[in-house]
């Protein structure tokens, strides 16, 4: 943390979100709905708590103030809390609002919600932290805890940003800024009398919204998150649209907490309110890039799982690797191959690669994938024993193993800044550079050891002549 970055208090509603991510590739032979396979579960703090966490990953003191009661699901979140961000709780009527996503890939499927657990009342302590913050973020998702502490963020003399839900209440008037996503604007404009009909996907309509929200609700801002096209910031008369600065694929779940977190705490420092919504835009645009939401998920094992051996299937960790490193602000590179044979060519790529960034995961080509594109007298080594050679590597800190015949469905898992390769393919364009550079990452050649390759080692090893005598050790 700086000097310059302020505590931040995040008032909302607190949720658990579980994904369940896999490989969509044929349909079921029952009904036309895809088969879902290889699923990965993970959990992580969703709503309020998700920007509580992303704030928190900015660097600066952050506490949650939100409503968990005695269920299960609540109990699992203070787990996923704990270390990251200060808790205050208010009591929770009922249980804790849940959601289960299915993905493929980055593509969502299905989403099973549980719980509708609302706030009960007020405490002293939630009250008083709000009295005494400087900064605060109102993660509104309509389940109470902003109805319950309204008073409280009324009178308060914080910087005031709140993200509103159309199943909540307006901001209290006096916000530095309020920030709905074009779909938000649109549905609160409509319960003013005069507004104006349009449609949600044009900048026109989200200027008249942010400006007839500027002054139905008395905020000095209004910024219209607008998704890959940046957000529009209105004081109520002319807007400014901030662009993103640049193309960004992937899952954007959580992208308009990260835009949230990302204003209220510039705001907390002292920024100016364009500034801190040009920054914002910025912030979220990465988040996607980078993975999104996965970054602060914590990948489940299954009940009474230990630990993978080091020979054992090592994915898991290599994605949670990338996304503890990532979520720390460090660099993520990836580097692939067969690594049939390790030898020193093979070494020295990952050496330079590990220097490049903060982490090294290493994906290799399971056997069927090395049978494919070597022949059936490939590969040498099994994938388990080449696994457990690298992971013993200094250098390497985690090892993914794929089945296909690209690593381009684990890249997508992994979302490396630095796709790092040996510089004999230095003339040709790599079939997953396109994918890597989708969400900014960068294809780096590495400079190879000539005269080192694993044919080579094995055409000289069958050439060897047969020991005659003495120990056949």
């Amino acid at each position: 943390m700086t000097a310059s970055q302020a505590p931040l208090v995040v008032v909302g509603d607190a949720l658990l979100d579980h994904d369940l991510c896999g490989r969509a590739e044929r349909l079921a032979p029952d009904a036309p709905v895809p088969v879902v396979h290889g699923t990965r579960r993970s959990s992580r703090p969703g709503g309020a708590a998700l920007a509580a966490c992303l704030a928190a990953a900015d660097g600066r003191p952050v506490t949650l103030v939100t409503a968990l009661g005695a269920d299960a699901a609540s109990d699992t979140l203070r787990e996923l809390l704990a270390g990251r961000v200060g808790l205050v709780e208010v009591p929770l009527e009922g249980s804790l609002s849940s959601k289960t996503r299915v993905l493929a890939g980055d593509r969502p499927l299905l989403r099973l919600d549980d719980g509708e657990g609302r706030a009960r009342e007020a405490t002293q302590e939630a009250v008083s932290t709000i009295a005494a913050a400087g900064g605060v973020l109102v993660a509104d998702y309509g389940r109470g805890t902003a109805d319950v502490l309204r008073d409280a963020l009324t009178h308060t003399a914080a910087v005031i940003v709140w993200d509103p839900h159309v199943r909540g209440r307006p901001p209290v008037p006096g916000v530095r800024l309020a920030t709905p996503s074009a779909q938000e604007a649109r549905a609160f404009a409509r319960q003013l009398d005069d507004a104006e009909p349009g449609d949600a996907a044009g900048l026109r309509t989200a200027a008249r919204d942010a400006r007839a929200l500027v002054r139905a609700w008395r905020a000095q801002a209004v910024a219209v998150t607008l998704g890959e096209r940046g957000a529009l910031l209105s004081h109520g008369e002319t807007p400014l649209l901030v662009p993103t600065p640049a193309a960004a694929t992937g899952d954007p779940c959580g992208a308009g907490d990260r835009f949230a977190a990302a204003a209220a705490g510039l705001l907390a420092d002292g920024a100016l309110t364009e500034a801190a919504v040009q920054a914002a835009v910025h912030a979220a645009t990465r988040y996607v890039a980078e993975g999104g939401a996965r970054a602060v998920a914590v990948p489940e094992q299954p009940e009474g799982a230990e630990e993978a051996p080091g020979d054992g299937d090592t994915t898991a960790d290599a994605v949670r690797t990338a996304a503890r490193v990532r979520a720390a602000g460090g660099t993520v590179v990836a580097a692939g191959g067969c690594f049939d044979l390790l030898h020193a060519g093979h070494v020295a790529l990952l050496q330079a690669a590990r220097r490049a960034g903060d982490c090294l995961i290493v994906c290799v080509n399971s056997d069927d994938s090395v049978r494919r594109r070597k022949g059936d007298g490939r590969p040498l080594v099994p994938a388990a024993d080449r696994v457990r050679v690298l992971r013993a590597l200094e250098c390497v800190d985690a090892v993914a193993v794929f089945d296909e015949d690209t690593p381009e469905r684990i890249l997508g898992e992994l979302r490396p800044h630095i796709w790092a390769k040996g510089g004999d393919y230095a003339r040709t364009r790599l079939p997953e550079q396109p994918l890597v550079e989708s969400w900014g990452g960068q294809v780096l050649l590495l400079p190879y050891l000539d005269g080192r390759s694993t044919t080579g080692l094995a055409r000289r090893a069958a050439l060897s002549p047969a020991p005659t005598g003495g120990d056949p050790r």
